[in-house]
């Protein structure tokens, strides 16, 4: 029997958003516990867990999984090294293996380590030693750091954006590693490029980023190919190595892997300046809301997407709405402990007045005076719509103040679907406009059936207008941050045996 170690840590980090992160953000699990929920979605280790569970030869060793919520801000100091050691414990604890699979993110940071990921994996290695080969499964979004290619064995990353294809980028890994297991010698490429890319054109199934992802889909199947792909980073989590990778994985090929990660870059390079968000400002959008007709207009304030890592409390198009006059019925999500508590005090039914937005991201957003009924009140335990993992607001309630219906929780959760609307009785085709809190959803969820799509230039930790934002970190000249940013694509190149 081949025994395989699986672990799991994952969290997506703004940098820009001063709320930090802690412990108690995460869900951990060990042994058993991670094997039976993660059989239960459909996430990277259930793809996993698929493959080798068809296998009479192997034996899976469930280790520890740590994940966060939703995205967040920059992990506290001490969370990192409580969940840093339990991670290195796990594996220490662990029997002898032959293999193991790890599921992380990319876009981790803490305070005191700004590639958790790369220091988990060259612990993992030391404490294994370099003759166990070590799979890990990352987001596109993630930050590949040299350090994180020298300890894994190889790298797979996935494939869609908006994220369609978690359990199949789990089977992927599972997959790879047993051909490492059966005598495969994987080689790495990377090519760094100098650019931080948001917009439509990252939509892999309609936009320009999609070709460069084909193009590394056909390397991946390709001779000799183990896997392909690129980290398009996540804009947000402002870090020494934060740019965009293609990379490939060959068969003991150095010169495949380089040419075709090169390859992979070029494609990408010549589309940079069309991966941009056209945005509007706010005062456009009272105009455009206050003209328009019929049908739900969204109005997209990504500069707020809790699953990008922002905070999830601006108020910013809310006060506009009610400035500007705006009559039209409202939904809006909103993260605020302090008004829930104050609902679930007050009851169902209730008239409160209250404050909501600014209790996380202060220097951004001051809180906001209404007057609401209390519609609803839940525990916050509920499953997404995407992919049945369960999500968990918080103690969550329904405001109407007017025309406004503010759906509040006591904690950030991912608002890229519908999910947490529909766990608190809101339909958002039941509203003239609905506040989205994500750059990009299935299209299905707003896009197919709402009038307009609305792209608002909010403030917030999250925004596409990425000039707003500060990078001090990040290498520079970068674009768009930076004017006349050249690139001569180089293949840096690991070899672990």
């Amino acid at each position: 029997m081949r025994r395989i170690l699986i672990a799991e840590c994952k969290q997506e980090v703004s940098t820009f958003n001063p709320h930090l992160s802690q412990y108690a953000d995460f869900r951990v699990r060990y042994g058993q516990e991670l094997l039976i929920y993660h059989r239960s979605v459909h996430n990277e280790i259930g793809g996993a867990l698929s493959v080798f569970d068809e296998l009479t030869d192997v034996e899976m060793v469930p280790a520890y999984s740590a994940c966060f919520v939703t995205s967040g801000g920059t992990l506290a100091a001490g969370a990192w090294q409580r969940i840093a050691d339990e991670f290195i414990e796990s594996i220490r604890s662990a029997p002898p293996v032959d293999g193991v699979y790890l599921c992380m993110h990319g876009a981790m940071a803490s305070q005191n380590e700004l590639d958790p990921e790369g220091f988990l994996l060259a612990e993992t290695r030391r404490v294994l030693g370099d003759d166990v080969p070590i799979v890990v499964s990352l987001d596109l979004h993630g930050i590949l750091t040299d350090r994180m290619v020298e300890h894994a064995d190889a790298i797979v990353a996935y494939h869609t954006y908006p994220h369609v294809d978690f359990f199949e980028t789990g089977q992927r890994a599972a997959r790879l590693l047993i051909r490492i297991l059966d005598d495969a010698r994987p080689v790495t490429a990377k090519v760094a490029i100098p650019a931080l890319v948001r917009g439509d054109e990252l939509i892999t199934a309609t936009g320009l980023f999609g070709n460069s992802i084909r193009v590394a889909q056909q390397v991946e199947v390709g001779p000799r190919g183990l896997s392909a792909g690129m980290f398009i980073g996540n804009p947000f989590t402002d870090v020494p190595a934060l740019q965009t990778y293609s990379f490939v994985v060959t068969d003991n090929d150095i010169e495949l892997a380089e040419r075709e990660a090169i390859r992979i870059a070029e494609s990408f390079w010549p589309n940079r300046h069309r991966m941009t968000v056209p945005l509007v400002s706010l005062d456009e959008m009272a105009a455009r809301v206050l003209q328009s007709a019929r049908g739900t207009i969204a109005l997209v304030d990504a500069a707020d997407a809790t699953s990008s890592g922002a905070s999830g409390d601006s108020n910013a198009i809310l006060r506009k709405l009610i400035e500007c006059g705006y009559r039209g019925r409202t939904l809006l999500p909103m993260v605020d402990a302090v008004a829930v508590k104050q609902a679930f005090a007050a009851g169902v039914g209730a008239t409160i007045r209250t404050c909501v937005g600014g209790t996380l991201d202060a220097g951004r957003f001051q809180p906001l005076a209404i007057e609401g009924k209390v519609r609803h009140l839940a525990d916050g335990l509920f499953r997404s719509e995407s992919f049945g993992e369960v999500w968990d607001s918080g103690p969550s309630a329904v405001l109407d103040s007017g025309n406004f219906t503010l759906a509040i929780s006591s904690r950030a959760v991912s608002l890229y679907d519908r999910s947490f609307f529909y766990s608190l009785g809101q339909n958002p085709r039941s509203f003239d406009a609905v506040v989205v809190k994500s750059p990009h959803c299935q299209h299905h969820m707003f896009a197919d059936w709402c009038s307009t799509m609305i792209q608002v230039d909010a403030p917030g930790s999250s925004s596409a207008n990425l000039a707003y934002l500060g990078h001090t970190r990040c290498p520079r000249p970068i674009f768009p941050l930076d004017d006349k940013v050249e690139f001569h694509p180089t293949a840096k190149t690991f070899r672990r045996n």
